[in-house]
């Protein structure tokens, strides 16, 4: 089971005296001023942390979460769980892991014009991690299809959690098994095309095209989101 890099220590010091502060100021200069004061970290030493300030603690509180799913997985008994079962369980120990409101703060952060790329950049890594939780092993065109597909599944459960005042989330549970049981779906008709000879023939210019494509290699490949050893 792949599991990131451990984080800064220094980072992590200001992201954890941060989070009072952003649920009523946001991820914004404010935040990191109080942060560093209340951290007792020197002004220096946080802006060699945090370059970006708020916007590194941010991403940083992001991939804790992410840390929190994984160590909660492995210690998750998955034996008798079906796979869309995991595959839930683990987007649901995502969510679980972190304060709603600091991530509601975030998402304004992250739809900002200048940040939106690296947000969905943290999803996808997001994704990955749950997909190497589960020990995911694609190697071709199904490694971006199955992060690209649970993306989406993550982000439209967290909006939806974002708004959700049911008892213990309920709402929010049955909209991720319905979104996971669409996949499911999905992924079911993939492969009753691949079973069907005459589907296979008509399809079987784009499927040599697709097998062309190649997961990523490596763990430190800054162009491709997930591929990289984070220490944030």
């Amino acid at each position: 089971m792949q599991t990131s890099a451990y984080p800064d220590p220094t980072r992590e010091k200001l992201v954890q005296a941060a989070i009072p502060h952003v649920v009523f100021d946001g991820w914004g200069p404010e935040t990191f001023q109080a942060a560093v004061t209340d951290s007792g970290v020197p002004a220096q030493m946080a802006r060699v942390a945090a370059p970006r300030g708020s916007v590194d603690l941010a991403a940083a509180y992001h991939k804790g979460g992410d840390r929190a799913m994984q160590t909660a997985a492995q210690a998750a008994d998955m034996s008798c769980l079906r796979y869309s079962e995991k595959i839930a369980l683990c987007v649901w120990l995502r969510i679980k892991a972190v304060d709603r409101e600091v991530v509601r703060r975030g998402m304004s952060l992250f739809s900002l014009p200048i940040y939106a790329p690296e947000g969905v950049r943290l999803v996808w890594e997001t994704s990955d991690a749950i997909w190497n939780t589960l020990g995911d092993t694609s190697k071709d065109v199904n490694w971006y299809t199955k992060r690209a597909t649970l993306s989406a599944v993550f982000t439209s459960t967290i909006l939806f959690w974002l708004g959700d005042d049911s008892e213990d989330f309920a709402d929010t549970k049955a909209f991720l098994d319905r979104r996971i049981d669409d996949v499911m779906s999905f992924e079911k008709a993939k492969a009753g095309v691949r079973d069907n000879k005459a589907l296979s023939a008509l399809f079987a210019l784009p499927n040599a095209i697709l097998g062309t494509i190649k997961a990523p290699t490596g763990a430190r490949r800054d162009d491709i989101p997930g591929t990289q050893a984070s220490d944030q």
